[in-house]
């Protein structure tokens, strides 16, 4: 009888692992946006190798920041690889998705490069190029049912804001958004009609919070919330994010195939940050930037900023919100991330990796 149940045993389990496991889907990420993703495609269209001079040693090279980004972040929480940037001609690996995002990309206009709708072009190409020489069984390249599981990830509207401040009046840029919005619009109906059946949109931070924008002009009191900030530009970047939250509720109910289209709160995450540094590890003031140079409370220059000549980097990297008055720091990052994750600023709150489970589908009260 023993004899008898141990070779029962023993088929059970061959049995059961010939069956393809669904605990662990392959998560595949398709990413568009700025520069808070971009995974290298800036610095490979120019030619470098980084943001800091080589005798400088980072964790992860090739992104404004001293290491990981959000997107690094989130792909490690999946067990899944760095995306490799799309312009990646030696070392890349798709089989995990592919990075469009590319440092200083906007919205709008579309006719600039490396815009959304530009971004949304070399993810079609990428994609009919992929499927003319996908074969079963053949590595390194996406077939049709990576297309259709992937998350698509959209992380944009920075530039956009930050470049309409520039030259603009705070009603000039708030009646700019519905333009911008559009274009997401655009974009998301582009890649759904490619075959996206999950988005994952990201909402802009509190871009009032920012040295680059601080320093551009003498803020009066009566200009700065308690905190420090420019109350007009994080107003604006808060109708920015409500115009693309209605988007994706009007986008859940219109796209009839979607999966899902969940909104992430990325401004509420950061500006508790940016108020509650300290109470987070973070003892510099998180304006403060870690790699710059010109002294005052901000430690910003836009002359001299970092990478470029006399710039300066902190020594407690780790102890820094701001890493170059534009970008977060990998430890403000990794709390960033960690707050998405959990997905209590998340609309619909749906975990990432629920999106990768074969056969998902969102409930009809959150669909």
């Amino acid at each position: 009888m023993d004899v008898l149940f141990f070779s029962f045993l023993v088929c059970l389990l061959l049995l059961v692992s010939s069956v393809p496991s669904e605990c662990n889907p392959k998560p595949v990420i398709f990413n568009f946006g700025d520069s808070n993703s971009d995974t290298g495609n800036f610095f490979i269209i120019r030619g470098m190798l980084s943001q800091l001079p080589q005798n400088f040693s980072l964790p992860v090279q090739d992104r404004l920041c001293n290491g990981r980004l959000v997107l690094d972040f989130l792909c490690e929480s999946l067990n899944a690889r760095h995306l490799s940037p799309f312009m990646e001609s030696v070392g890349s690996n798709f089989t995990n998705g592919v990075n469009f995002a590319l440092a200083g990309s906007s919205a709008f206009p579309r006719s600039t490069p490396f815009s959304l709708a530009v971004q949304v072009a070399q993810f079609a190409r990428f994609k009919s190029r992929s499927l003319q020489f996908f074969s079963p069984g053949i590595e390194g390249l996406l077939g049709e049912e990576d297309f259709a599981n992937g998350v698509y990830v959209i992380d944009m509207g920075q530039n956009d804001l930050d470049t309409a401040f520039a030259s603009h009046s705070y009603a000039q840029v708030v009646e700019r958004i519905p333009s911008l919005i559009a274009e997401f619009e655009n974009a998301m109906w582009r890649l759904y009609l490619l075959g996206a059946r999950k988005f994952w949109v990201h909402s802009t931070g509190p871009l009032g919070c920012l040295p680059l924008i601080l320093s551009r002009r003498n803020y009066s009191a009566g200009d700065l919330d308690r905190h420090g900030c420019s109350r007009a530009v994080n107003r604006a970047a808060l109708e920015f994010n409500d115009q693309l939250s209605r988007l994706c509720r009007q986008l859940r109910r219109r796209m009839k195939e979607v999966t899902a289209v969940v909104y992430v709160d990325v401004f509420a995450i950061k500006y508790d940050l940016i108020a509650n540094s300290s109470k987070y590890g973070f003892e510099e003031d998180p304006m403060r930037v870690c790699c710059g140079h010109g002294g005052g409370r901000y430690n910003f220059n836009a002359t001299s900023q970092c990478g470029s000549q006399d710039f300066q980097v902190c020594d407690r990297m780790s102890e820094y919100v701001n890493w170059d008055g534009t970008h977060y720091t990998e430890a403000a990052n990794k709390f960033v991330a960690t707050k998405i994750l959990s997905t209590v600023y998340s609309t619909p709150r749906l975990a990432l990796a629920d999106l990768f489970l074969p056969g998902y589908v969102a409930p009809e009260s959150v669909s």
